[in-house]
């Protein structure tokens, strides 16, 4: 399983993910992406999949790497 950590808090919504990943990111009302069906633990979001897919994109998309991945 992979995990995808995101620290929403940071957040610059500048939509890179979403762009290369909508199958797992959105934006969301507040300006900022929202990694879709996550669980918020302590300040981030996480999720496990089986495969990475585009994820890794969006990670590397990010301009403030606040996506992190763990395999």
């Amino acid at each position: 399983m992979t995990k995808i950590i995101h620290e929403r808090e940071k957040c610059i919504g500048c939509g890179a993910c979403v762009s290369v990943c909508p199958e797992h990111w959105e934006m969301k009302d507040d300006g900022k992406a929202f990694l879709k069906d996550s669980k918020q633990v302590g300040e981030k979001f996480e999720k496990e999949i089986e495969a990475i897919g585009c994820n890794k994109e969006a990670a590397e998309s990010c301009p403030v790497n606040i996506i992190h991945i763990e395999e």
